[in-house]
């Protein structure tokens, strides 16, 4: 890849993120733009990974992805170029909530984040292509119900609505891969490792390894050389992976219309 590319990389306060910022940030040739809600956490993160590099290509920019207009108002102010987006963004709350606009939480941060994201910031994206966009999805996918993605008629289940997120990211992926493609822009998904974080604890889960070590795949998919071109691809552990869910064109892009109309 050409030098001085711009990595923006969403949810990189969490765990999984913060071992994406470090890895990349000791990478040369890289720019690197962490994406989070909280400012104090923000600063601090960029702070550790300036420490743990030794290099001041380390920023941050501030936005709420559940929040569609806050997504739009930061690629409306993005300036410059953006030749990697790695969407981690996630959250797992244990009770259903609501963002301010009414969308269950999960479903308006783990899925229409990541399509906002790749939506409003794509017009960046084609004009510093070739670019990529690497959503990080999981293993731990299933149970999408379209007739009900914000658990209105289902009674919520954390669990459930996390698998059903990452079937929608995995999904997304080929969606905008098909739509990217003549741009230059290609779209991956893939599953990180398993570490312990927030989001696992909220689902009953542990982890067993390192931030660094969940980010690798993540971090691969970004920069590989090996995989210019390549696009509308799941790996897992550098592996590319069949993704049954991306093989349902009609359901693919149902969920594309589903998401657009938000």
């Amino acid at each position: 890849m050409q030098e001085n590319k711009t990595i923006l990389v969403t949810g990189a306060t969490g765990s999984v993120g913060s071992g994406i910022a470090r890895l990349i940030a000791v990478k040369e040739g890289f720019q690197l733009v962490i994406l989070a809600r909280n400012r104090s956490k923000a600063e601090r993160l960029v702070e550790q990974v300036k420490n743990h590099s030794g290099r001041d290509n380390v920023r941050y920019v501030l936005a709420d992805l559940s929040r569609k207009e806050e997504v739009k108002n930061l690629a409306n102010q993005w300036q410059g170029p953006l030749h990697v987006l790695i969407n981690n963004a996630g959250a797992t709350p244990r009770e259903r909530t609501e963002t301010p606009e009414g969308i269950e939480y999960q479903w308006a941060t783990n899925v229409l984040g990541y399509f906002w994201m790749i939506k409003y910031f794509t017009p960046h994206l084609k004009r510093s292509a070739p670019a990529r966009v690497v959503n990080v999805a999981s293993y731990w996918a299933g149970n999408m119900d379209l007739d009900d993605p914000e658990f209105r008629k289902r009674r919520y289940d954390n669990d459930s609505a996390y698998r059903q997120s990452k079937q929608a990211d995995r999904m997304l992926t080929v969606a905008f891969a098909e739509r990217l493609k003549d741009f230059k822009i290609t779209v991956n998904a893939c599953h990180p490792g398993d570490v312990r974080s927030t989001l696992a604890s909220n689902l009953g889960y542990g982890g067993h390894e390192t931030p660094e070590q969940g980010a690798d795949t993540p971090v691969w998919v970004a920069t590989s050389p090996s995989l210019e071109g390549i696009t509308g691809k799941y790996f897992e552990h550098r592996r590319e992976s069949t993704c049954r869910f991306g093989q349902d064109h009609e359901a693919v892009e149902r969920l594309f219309q589903v998401c657009d109309h938000y």
